[in-house]
Order: C-alpha cells, then structure tokens, then sequence
C-alpha cells in the first residue's frame, strides 16, 4: 500500500472534523448537496487540465477548500486562465441546467452559484485571485501580476473577512461563516506580509 503523501486525495484532519460536524447539524442530505457541488468545481478544473495535458497529481481537502496539484508549467497564461476558470464555469452551468428543472433542485442550483460567486472573489488561492494574477501578467508581466494579486487580494480578503464577521456578529454567531472569516483574514495577513504563492 502507498504511503498517505503519495494518495492522489489527501484528507486533512480538520476537513474530516469540519464535514462530520456539518452534516451532524445539519444533516447528511445538504453536506450531500455542498460536496456534489464542490464536485461539479474540481471535475470542471479537472476536464480542461486534461484537456490541456497538465497532470494531475493530487487532490487536497482541508478545511479551507479543495487545492488541485498539477504540473501546469506548460501551459500558456490563456490554458492556465481557462483551467482556474473551468471550476466556477462548471457551477455556474450545473446551475443554469438546473433552473428548469423546478423547485426540487433548488438547494443544489443555489449551492452551485454560491460555490462559483465565492471562489470568483480576487483573493489567493481561491480561483478569482489565481485569475487577476494570470489576467494582470499576461497583460503587463508577472511582476505586475504579482502586485495586483498581493494588493487587491489583501484589500478585498480584509473587506470580506470584516463582512463576515460582522454577519456573525448581527445574526447571534453563524458558526458557519467562521472558517470563511478566519481564511479570509489569513490571506490579508499572507499578502500583506509578502507570503503569497508565486503564481
């Protein structure tokens, strides 16, 4: 058998924690919901990085999302722009051919475009930053692309984090949100301490 560190999908911990609880609060049904949707996401990322013939070599769970390890380094910006892209275009068309369907997948569609808005957000590593970085250096290089990501991730990332907490605050403390705060406010403090991921 494979050592843990070779699997193609690594499960932390805290994402384990996280499920168990969700689903004990809220039911096995909607953590269904919220995993076939974050399914429909990486499958998007996965078809057009083989499409492209990047390699996959992992998959990552933790609590803060699901990270795709490829080998991407032969793809141009417009391949790796339509890769990180591919994700939130799978929730976003999973919902649109959803909406006929009725009120039954009315969950579903709403986890789909909740899935794709949130990781179209121009904060690294979610897709919307790892966007604005490859946009910005394809356009002006990758220094600029890495100033635009730092500076406008950390300046949306503190804004977001300040909405959510304050959302905590007003409706008597989603506890939900708090992972979402907490990442949000890791990834100000990473850009603007110079941590960022190279892109």
């Amino acid at each position: 058998m494979s050592p843990r560190s070779e699997w193609p999908v690594q499960l932390s911990t805290g994402f384990c924690l996280l499920v168990t609880w969700f689903a004990l609060v809220n039911g096995w049904e909607l953590l269904a919901v919220v995993l076939g949707a974050a399914a429909v996401h990486e499958l998007g990322h996965c078809l057009v990085l083989k499409s492209l013939g990047a390699e996959i070599k992992r998959l990552r769970l933790s609590v803060f999302g699901a990270v795709l390890e490829t080998d991407s380094t032969h793809l141009s910006y417009g391949g790796e722009l339509a890769a990180v892209l591919a994700g939130p275009a799978a929730n976003l068309l999973c919902a649109l051919l959803l909406a006929p369907l009725g009120e039954r997948w009315t969950i579903f569609l709403g986890a789909n475009l909740v899935l794709c808005a949130f990781n179209l957000l121009p904060v690294r590593p979610l897709d919307g930053g790892k966007a604005l970085g490859l946009l910005v250096s394809w356009a002006a290089g990758p220094a600029a692309g890495e100033w635009a990501v730092r500076w406008i991730g950390a300046a949306a990332a503190a804004a977001l984090a300040f909405g959510v907490l304050c959302i905590i605050w007003c409706s008597g403390g989603s506890l939900w949100l708090l992972p979402a705060a907490v990442g949000l406010l890791a990834a100000a403090g990473r850009e603007c301490g110079g941590k960022g991921a190279v892109l």
